[in-house]
């Protein structure tokens, strides 16, 4: 009983991933210059890969520690929203860290995902949020740079590389 928030979780995590590459499909091909991915976009991919094993690991451990049976796993003791907030501010060095994380996750991201996807002309752009609920807040916002660049990528022209110069 107790891991059905971790299985509602993950489900929901891979269905918002999803509805946002679908949104984007006509991103996701090859780019004009004949390549299917840059370097930059792969990195993405790792680091927020690696946030999401990452996440479920100690989440899963969390909930295996916290739970008790016959609970609600939303609020109350043990493995709940409730406990994993209280557990986040357990001393000023993680409190520091958490409400960095969570101005991070539920500020900026939606600020700046909805902000700079409608001005790319990127659809849904509220999913990258909505998907870091779920995934990790570093999927979330990797999510957003990977489709950002392909379509910066998509919409560039070919024979203009950007170049990056130091200021004189």
């Amino acid at each position: 009983m107790y891991l059905i928030s971790l299985v509602v979780h993950a489900v929901l995590g891979l269905a918002v991933t999803l509805w946002i590459l679908a949104e984007n499909r006509g991103l996701l091909g090859t780019y004009p210059d004949g390549k299917r991915t840059g370097a930059l976009e792969l990195a993405y991919w790792v680091i927020g890969l690696a946030s999401v094993i990452l996440g479920w690991y100690f989440n899963v451990r969390f909930v295996l520690e916290y739970h008790h049976d016959g609970l609600n796993p939303l609020w109350g003791p043990g493995a709940s929203w409730t406990q994993y907030i209280y557990l986040m501010f357990p001393n000023w060095a993680a409190d520091s860290a958490a409400q960095d994380y969570t101005i991070l996750n539920v500020l900026i991201l939606p600020i700046m995902s909805i902000a700079g996807g409608y001005r790319k002309g990127l659809p849904k752009p509220w999913l990258f949020f909505v998907s870091s609920l779920f995934t990790s807040a570093a999927f979330g916002f990797v999510l957003y740079l990977i489709i950002a660049e392909r379509h910066r990528r998509m919409h560039a022209e070919v024979t203009s590389p950007v170049v990056l110069r130091p200021a004189h």
